[in-house]
């Protein structure tokens, strides 16, 4: 334990598992992990900063979510494999019900010019922050073993072959990612 965070605590049951994951569930849309450190760790204080890590690199390796990796093994920590599935149900559950009538809602809806017009809208934002990101991730291209052309080629060629050309991109990704994975291992072989 940390001296930061002596005095670490146990949740009270599978139950608590189940409410704190929904409330963190419902607490951002497309990745709660900075939260699930806050709630988990400062808040709850159920782990120290140190056992956060570890758990989460361990979930970043296992197939899946990595916050519902991260509370499938908060919850076996404490209450086994009931307390798994009540940490898993809380991250899913709401949210699902939350989907599945946003769904209805849209089948119902979707003809309205006022909610075609919305969801054209949130297009748009969604291709903005996905735009932004990029960029903010472009620097990195800089040092990495690829570079800026190269990267800049896979991608102009990957917009072709799945905009223009119609290729399903499951196909596009594998061919080009196995020719950026095999020109990042020869320049790093040349480079050592």
């Amino acid at each position: 334990m940390s001296d930061d965070q002596p005095d670490l605590r146990t949740p009270a049951s599978p139950w608590e598992l189940f409410t704190t994951f929904t409330a963190l569930a419902l607490q951002g849309f497309g990745g709660v992990l900075a939260v699930a450190q806050r709630v988990l760790c400062e808040q709850r204080r159920w782990l120290s900063n140190e056992q956060f890590v570890e758990i989460l690199a361990i979930g970043q390796v296992l197939p899946g979510p990595n916050v519902c990796n991260v509370a499938l093994m908060v919850g076996d920590r404490f209450f086994g494999w009931r307390g798994a599935f009540a940490a898993l149900a809380g991250m899913m559950a709401v949210p699902l019900v939350i989907v599945l009538t946003l769904t209805t809602a849209y089948a119902q809806f979707a003809s309205v010019p006022a909610v075609a017009g919305a969801l054209r809208g949130m297009g748009a934002v969604a291709a903005g922050l996905i735009a932004g990101t990029a960029l903010k991730l472009v620097q990195g291209l800089r040092v990495g073993p690829l570079g800026i052309p190269v990267s800049t080629t896979l991608a102009v060629v990957a917009f072709l072959l799945v905009a223009i050309a119609r290729w399903p991109l499951v196909w596009v990704l594998l061919g080009l990612g196995i020719v950026g994975c095999s020109v990042a291992a020869h320049r790093l072989r040349a480079s050592r």
